[in-house]
């Protein structure tokens, strides 16, 4: 595979993505869990997305590549393809700004995404997972239209825009005296994982950062190994529907094989054993996807933690109610 030439970003990227949200985000807290720190020997702390706007961290990210959309190209609005949170972040990012947006989303996403995007007023366009890639999709209405492509993951503005998730673990540790040890949040096409590692390396550099997928779904792992992008066999599979990306991006596994390089895994029913913890000892609602993360600390898949900082994200909230009942009932 040829190296990545194109521009990156850089941390410089992340503060200025930190401006722009000021105000429009909620800057979620850092909640230090003692049920989790008596489990594991460390000092857990989780960051829970789920509190964000529009229920996970894609809202970061959306709003920061909208809003840097030249007015003149505005109303020829903006396409994406998600199969959920990075649908209602450009969705409740384009109705703030008055701009129109089209998603193509995949037919078997949770119909509670597909509704809450519908609200906040954005045309969805659907689509087979299975048979259909909804980047092609996306790309065409975009060239059609003449709207403006925004990509889940492998923009600068995106990427920059999530990585405030990590300026902002690195500001509340430093206020209590702590750098992290390990940071361990999801990974589907690795943003939210590029952009923690753009904000918290040049402050804690000997830190650890771990991508955390779902079996089945292990791209992340698989193309730090390779050294080169892995693809999933499958598009399908996992109830975990925000990580299903076929392959991590070009421009986010740029930054994550220098910077992450390290992942973990865990399977649905393990992640179902999470979505259950958060709520019986976190009191926090967490989708599948958004619980991998927790569900690869506490089945022991971090590695030695014992006496570290450790930073936990809680990715996204938005779970249909019958796929959250069986995760309690598992």
């Amino acid at each position: 595979m040829s190296p990545y030439i194109d521009p990156l970003p850089t941390v410089a990227d992340v503060e200025a993505a930190a401006r722009r949200l000021a105000g429009v985000i909620v800057r979620t807290p850092l909640l230090f869990s003692p049920e989790l720190s008596e489990r594991t020997g460390a000092r857990v702390f989780v960051k829970p997305e789920t509190l964000q706007r529009t229920g996970s961290f894609k809202f970061r990210g959306a709003y920061n590549r909208l809003v840097q959309i030249p007015e003149d190209m505005r109303p020829a609005g903006v396409v994406a393809s998600s199969s959920g949170n990075h649908a209602q972040g450009v969705a409740a990012a384009a109705k703030l700004l008055g701009i129109p947006a089209v998603i193509a989303m995949p037919t078997d996403a949770p119909a509670l995404k597909r509704e809450r995007t519908l609200a906040f007023g954005a045309e969805v366009v659907g689509f087979d997972r299975s048979t259909e890639h909804g980047e092609d999709i996306a790309r065409t209405l975009a060239d059609e239209r003449g709207s403006t492509l925004v990509p889940p993951y492998d923009d600068i503005g995106v990427i920059a825009g999530q990585g405030t998730v990590g300026l902002e673990i690195i500001e509340d540790l430093a206020a209590l005296g702590l750098k992290p040890d390990l940071v361990a949040a999801s990974a589907g096409g690795g943003g939210l994982v590029a952009g923690i590692a753009l904000a918290a390396k040049g402050w804690a550099p000997d830190m650890r950062i771990v991508a955390c997928e779902p079996e089945g779904f292990d791209d992340h792992a698989r193309s730090f190994r390779s050294g080169v992008r892995e693809k999933n066999v499958s598009t399908v599979g996992s109830f975990c529907d925000a990580l299903l990306a076929p392959f991590p991006g070009a421009m986010t596994f740029e930054i994550n094989r220098h910077l992450v390089g390290e992942a973990a895994v865990a399977d649905d029913t393990e992640v179902a054993r999470a979505v259950a913890f958060a709520f019986r000892e976190l009191k926090l609602v967490v989708e599948p996807g958004g619980a991998v993360a927790l569900s690869c600390l506490l089945e022991g898949r971090l590695g030695a933690i014992a006496g570290h900082t450790v930073v936990v994200v809680l990715s996204g909230g938005n779970v249909d109610t019958d796929t959250f009942i069986r995760c309690l009932e598992s």
